[in-house]
Formats: structure tokens, C-alpha cells, sequence
């Protein structure tokens, strides 16, 4: 202890006093990468919306998170390199040739406990405070080490180029919505979002990316009226339909020519029953046209987020689908966009979803061909693939690239398809299990 207490001297303590000063600025520059990176966007949106100017310098700095990384590394390599300097020649004056060694030793410790470890676990734990506190002083880091940094950018950039690789400084990893979407979906597995709440949210993010063609009512299953057949049949068609609103054809039933709805319709022919110059021979001369609405037709390319909006500027809730041709392939109301965010809407007129899906007492379901893949992965919380194929039955077509017949059994996706029922070409009925 004789020999090495010369060596306290004040050069000593200033050399001990700047690489603890090191040590604060790592852990500040530790610290601030973790905050700034692990921070949510929107709460730092939500404080900046309420007046927080650290959230909105923390969100200004992080829209360029590659100059943002760049400086903070810069700056903890600078302040680590130089801490670890100055302690291995404060440890090789006390200690002689063994200060090297000592010098790692002590400040890998040092430098894993007070600089890495103790500043990124608050960090993450105060994500989005730590970023508000530190973006000011941060912004200004960025500024001073802009220069040095770019030119980095430009060398790695030029690095990269010769492996083939194209950084994209403006791009984002993940879109907000894929990662609002992968939240929801990481909360519900949690047990923190229920399944409603999370088909409804993902429902609504979907729309953008699924077509009219996936929902609509296919054209085999529209109830048409004949516009030459007879005004009292039409009345009693439209009294005994389900549907408020029904096509119009003349002569084909690809051949639609307008739209009548029953509130028209019964006005009409209570003026011709009941109204002042009413007469047997007026109801018999009453043309449905004349009360009919002009056809509205969309493209089954149409995206369902589009054909919403449609809606609402027209001011209309009743679409009829083609396809490139302009041959009629379906129909499409607001009704069913709507029950793709917030699921089956029923009244009172409406069979619901019993008839197209049963379990079975082995635990199985018996499932409607016509069923789409997509209400059964929402009623089941199953994941069978929607890529290839709309409904049930056009999956297992799709896979079995034929069309099976009765009691015909398939496997893929994990689960097990049985043919239940066939009719002409449309499998009505199947059984599927999970495996």
C-alpha cells in the first residue's frame, strides 16, 4: 500500500473523476437509444397532443431513426473508448504491466452494470418518459455529430451496395397498420384483448386490402323481379321477400334494368288502390319501372374500404357486381362491409349463422359449402388460409383440384374434410375437424 500511495495524486483523481463522468454520459447515451427505439409513437403522439414538448422533439427525432442511431452510437463508442483509455493508464501506472488486464476487468463490469444494463432497463420500463426527458439534449447531439454522421451513412450505404443490399433511409420496417394489427393480435393471444374487440379492430384494417367479389351475394342466390310479370305477383313477391331492396330484369337475369325497393313499391300501389283515381285497371297497367331506382354497378375489384366510401357519398346502400365482362357476378350492400368489422347483423327476417355452421357432439362442425373461410376463422378462431379460395367449399376444391364426391375425405391446413352433401356441382355440406 507503501508503493502505491505516491501515485494519489491529483492527476489520479482527475483521471478517476473524468472516467466516471464517461460512465454518466455512456449510461445517458444508453439510456436515450433504448427510450427513443422502444417508445410507442402514438403515446408519444398522445402526450405531444397535450402539450408535451419533449414527445414532440422525441417524435421528430425518431421519423429518421437511422441518423438517430447513428449519432447516439457515435457518441457512446466515443465516450466507452475513451473511459476505457484513461482507465488503462490509470491501471497500468498503479499496477505496473497487470493494469491491462485489471483495466478490462473493471470496466467491462463497470461499464455492463452502471452503463448498459441499469439505464436500458429503465428505459424500458419508462419508454416513452425517458424519451420525452431526453429528446431535447438528444436533438442537439444530432446536430453537433450531423456532419461525421453522414458521411458514415454514405460509406455504409456504399458498403452495402457492393453486397447487393439497398437501404431505404425514408422506409419503415412495419407499416402502422401492420403494426397496430400485430399488437391487437399479440394482446388477444395475451389474454389482454378479447376476441370481439380484436376481430372487430382487424375487420376494420382489412378493408383496404379485401375486394367486393370475397362478400358479395352470388348471383345464383339473388331473388330477381320480373319486370314483365304481372303487378299484383310482384307485390306479393315483395311482401313475402326478406329483402327490402330487389334487382329488376327484363327478359334475362343477367339484364338488370333497375332496382325497386318495397317502401316505393307499396306507395305506388296504395295510390292505385286507395287513392283518389283508383281502379282494378290501374293496378293492372302499373309499370314497376316507374318506381324502380337507376342500377348501380361496381367492379368485383373493387376494394371493400372504397366501396364503403361509395356508399356513403351516393347516399345508397345497394350495389350489383360485374366482373370485367359487365356479366353480373353478385350483389353487394353496406350491411355486409359493416358485418365484416363488426360481425353478423341479424333481425328478425335473418336465419343467422346456425344454418351455416353446427358442432357436432365429436367435435366436429358441420359446415355450409357457401360459408365464407373467413366467418369461419372469426366463429373459430381458426387460421384456414383465404388466399386461393372464398368460401369452405372452394378451398376444398382448390386443394383437391377437383370437385369430390359425397363421403370423399380430405387432409390439409390440419384439419379434416369430409364431404357430407353434393348437389349438382356445389358441395352444400361438410364435416371438419381439426387434427
Amino acid at each position: 500500500m507503501s508503493d502505491i500511495s505516491p501515485l494519489l495524486d491529483a492527476a489520479f483523481w482527475i483521471s478517476a473523476g473524468a472516467i466516471a463522468f464517461l460512465l454518466i454520459l455512456s449510461a445517458f447515451f444508453s439510456g436515450s437509444e433504448t427510450a427513443l427505439t422502444a417508445a410507442s409513437r402514438g403515446k408519444l403522439r398522445a402526450q405531444a397532443d397535450k402539450g408535451s414538448k419533449g414527445a414532440e422533439q422525441a417524435l421528430k427525432i425518431t421519423e429518421d431513426n437511422e441518423r438517430l442511431i447513428g449519432s447516439v452510437l457515435l457518441g457512446n463508442n466515443l465516450v466507452n473508448i475513451l473511459a476505457a483509455s484513461l482507465a488503462t493508464a490509470l491501471f497500468t501506472r498503479l499496477f505496473g504491466a497487470n493494469g491491462v488486464a485489471l483495466a478490462t476487468l473493471v470496466m467491462t463490469l463497470l461499464v455492463l452494470i452502471f452503463a448498459e444494463v441499469l439505464p436500458k432497463t429503465y428505459a424500458i420500463t419508462n419508454a416513452e418518459r425517458a424519451a420525452a426527458l431526453v429528446a431535447p439534449v438528444v436533438r442537439l447531439i444530432i446536430l453537433i455529430f450531423a456532419p461525421v454522421v453522414s458521411a458514415v451513412r454514405a460509406l455504409v450505404r456504399a458498403l452495402l451496395r457492393l453486397f447487393g443490399v439497398q437501404a431505404d433511409p425514408e422506409g419503415r420496417i412495419l407499416a402502422v397498420r401492420e403494426e397496430i394489427a400485430g399488437a391487437i393480435s399479440l394482446g388477444h393471444s395475451e389474454g389482454v384483448v378479447e376476441k370481439e374487440d380484436r376481430d372487430r379492430i382487424l375487420g376494420a384494417l382489412d378493408l383496404r386490402d379485401r375486394t367486393v367479389e370475397e362478400i358479395m351475394l352470388h348471383r345464383s342466390q339473388i331473388e330477381m323481379v320480373d319486370a314483365d310479370a304481372d303487378p299484383e305477383a310482384i307485390l306479393s313477391q315483395l311482401l313475402q321477400s326478406r329483402y327490402t331492396r330487389l334487382p329488376v330484369y327484363r327478359g334475362n337475369p343477367e339484364n338488370i334494368i333497375g332496382v325497386i325497393h318495397a317502401k316505393d313499391l307499396l306507395r305506388a300501389m296504395d295510390r292505385l288502390i286507395r287513392g283518389p283515381d283508383a281502379s282494378k285497371a290501374a293496378v293492372q297497367e302499373f309499370n314497376v319501372l316507374d318506381v324502380a331506382m337507376k342500377p348501380y354497378f361496381v367492379p368485383e375489384t373493387t376494394t371493400l374500404d372504397d366501396q364503403m366510401r361509395q356508399f356513403l357519398r351516393r347516399h345508397t346502400h345497394f350495389a350489383l357486381v360485374i366482373d370485367e365482362y359487365g356479366s353480373l357476378q353478385g350483389l353487394i350492400t353496406l350491411e355486409d362491409i359493416l358485418e365484416e368489422i363488426v360481425g353478423e347483423i341479424t333481425d328478425e327476417y335473418d336465419a343467422g349463422d346456425d344454418h351455416l355452421i353446427a358442432r357436432q357432439p365429436d367435435g366436429s362442425l358441420m359446415v355450409d359449402g357457401a360459408m365464407t373461410i373467413r366467418d369461419l376463422n372469426r366463429a373459430t378462431d381458426w387460421n384456414l388460409p383465404d388466399d386461393e379460395a372464398v368460401t369452405v367449399a372452394g378451398l376444398v376444391i382448390h386443394e383437391a383440384q377437383s370437385i369430390p364426391e359425397k363421403n370423399q375425405v380430405f387432409t390439409f391446413h390440419g384439419f379434416r374434410f369430409e364431404v357430407c352433401e353434393r348437389k349438382d356441382n356445389r358441395l352444400t355440406r361438410l364435416k371438419i375437424r381439426p387434427l
